[in-house]
């Protein structure tokens, strides 16, 4: 079973590593500009911190669940791989909306990319689970036939 989902798993745990290094870059933006939590408004340089790292973190639920979902009914190596793409692409954003807003639209983009791709491997690899359990249709199968 674990050789099934060991990519799965680090994978998560990087991004989990990703999001707490967010978090942290947060928290010394807070302290170099002298804003105290619950203050969420600051010069330029930590709203566009703190903004980075919210909307990072809003995504990471959508981003665990595809992976998992992606890795275990399509393939735990392509959904790997595109969970590094994804993080990669996350880590850009991040980079690129604390430096400036502009920088943020190349990453967000390629990471919504990777997350449709995420998608439509979930489906694909559930609708395949549904026809072959319920119905007895094996579409590979039918492909290679």
């Amino acid at each position: 079973m674990l050789d099934q989902i060991h990519l799965l798993a680090a994978v998560t745990v990087l991004g989990v590593l990703e999001q707490a290094y967010f978090f942290l870059q947060v928290i010394y933006a807070r302290r170099v500009f002298g804003i105290s939590p619950p203050e969420i408004s600051g010069p330029p340089e930590f709203e566009r911190t703190f903004r980075a790292q919210v909307n990072s973190s809003e995504y990471f639920p959508i981003f665990l669940a595809l992976l998992w979902q992606a890795g275990l009914f399509f393939h735990q190596g392509l959904a790997a791989a595109l969970g590094l793409l994804y993080l990669y692409a996350r880590y850009c954003y991040f980079m690129g909306y604390r430096a400036s807003s502009s920088e943020r639209l190349a990453p967000i983009y390629f990471s919504t990319g990777v997350l449709w791709i995420l998608i439509a491997a979930s489906a694909l690899g559930i609708l395949h689970f549904f026809l072959s359990h319920y119905v007895g249709l094996n579409i590979l199968q039918l492909l290679t036939a």
